[in-house]
């Protein structure tokens, strides 16, 4: 199979090693890794299944050796390049672009044995975060505005730098938490609030991903468990968490990911709050924080063994509260295991 890959988790996928200024080229058998000068010493002490080729203009270093090569059909996904980079890779060549959208993705769509250790590892320590972060918050966070919420939250993710973050902490508190994707604000946190944090980190570059909502109150943990005095949020509180564990216990290898979306969503609409349930249930997780399968209700892909992916449903009311909870889920032996 012949193909070129720009995206840099797409690179470190096929040969171990990445940075920000490089082109994979497969033609047969060869393999070529192109960057420039800055980067070429590393990468030909960590790649051994490539060669590495330095240049001062990798696109027009790789249209030379798809000349060379005297490909007759290349692959490439569109997400990687931009019109203008496309336009100079393919310009005056007689090789047949072939469009592939999520090419890289779908390769790694099934995790092997070590990718799923490494996973599972990244999750632990982001449970091990979330742990620490509850108590810096209940002894700390009363009274602090979002922003400082969400500092303390990438301060306690990363280690205080030891690791890089799967993406941006979302800390929320009350009618904020109706925003899936929330913003920090100046609201403070107040005992008897309600919070949701979801965050992740990463290890050996895999993302993990979990989010938790929780009565925030002296020494409150991020379990699932919880008591909230407001019967409504209670409610949807239980109704979330019933679909949260119902889609783990009964997601199985063979079954369409758009079934385990519907297992979700028919508990959030039957306890009456279907329409504010406004995202996909779940999405993959990997090198990227957003990987295949999709598990949403037109995902047609089936589930496999090795597949790793977030069971996360939700309900958003405007202008009153949000309520998420959030697991990855790795599928062992036709079943799912909370990461």
């Amino acid at each position: 199979m012949n193909y070129i890959l720009k995206n840099e988790n797409a690179l470190y996928y096929e040969c171990g090693y990445s940075c920000d200024n490089a082109i994979y080229l497969r033609c047969g058998l060869e393999a070529y890794f192109i960057t420039d000068s800055r980067y070429t010493l590393e990468a030909k002490e960590k790649i051994i299944s490539a060669q590495v080729v330095a240049s001062r203009d990798i696109i027009d270093t790789a249209r030379k050796l798809i000349k060379k090569s005297k490909l007759k059909k290349l692959l490439f996904d569109p997400k990687e390049w931009s019109v203008q980079a496309f336009e100079k890779l393919s310009e005056k060549s007689s090789v047949t672009f072939k469009q592939m959208p999520d090419f890289s993705k779908k390769k790694r769509m099934i995790k092997s044995s070590e990718e799923l250790l490494i996973l599972e590892q990244a999750a632990k320590y982001g449970k091990k975060a979330f742990d620490a972060l509850a108590k810096e918050i209940s002894k700390h966070g009363f009274g602090e505005d979002e922003y400082l919420l969400t500092y303390t939250a990438k301060s306690i993710l990363s280690d205080f730098g030891s690791f890089d973050l799967s993406f941006d902490p979302i800390v929320a508190l009350n009618a904020n938490a109706a925003k899936p994707h929330a913003l920090p604000t100046e609201s403070r946190l107040s005992r008897g609030d309600l919070l949701l944090v979801d965050a992740g980190l990463k290890y050996e570059r895999y993302c993990s991903d979990r989010t938790r909502t929780v009565f925030a109150e002296d020494n409150f943990l991020f379990e699932t468990h919880q008591n909230f005095t407001d019967k409504k949020i209670q409610k949807a509180y239980d109704a979330v968490l019933k679909a949260h564990d119902s889609a783990i216990e009964k997601c199985k290898s063979g079954m369409k990911a758009k079934k385990v979306d519907a297992i979700a969503r028919e508990v959030i609409e039957k306890a009456g709050f279907g329409s504010y349930f406004v995202h996909s249930t779940g999405h993959g997780v990997g090198l990227d924080i957003h990987e295949l399968p999709l598990i949403s209700s037109r995902s047609e892909a089936i589930i496999e063994d090795g597949m790793v992916f977030t069971i996360e449903p939700g309900i958003y009311i405007p202008d009153e509260f949000g309520i998420r909870i959030e697991d990855m889920v790795a599928m062992v032996k036709g079943r799912g295991v909370v990461l």
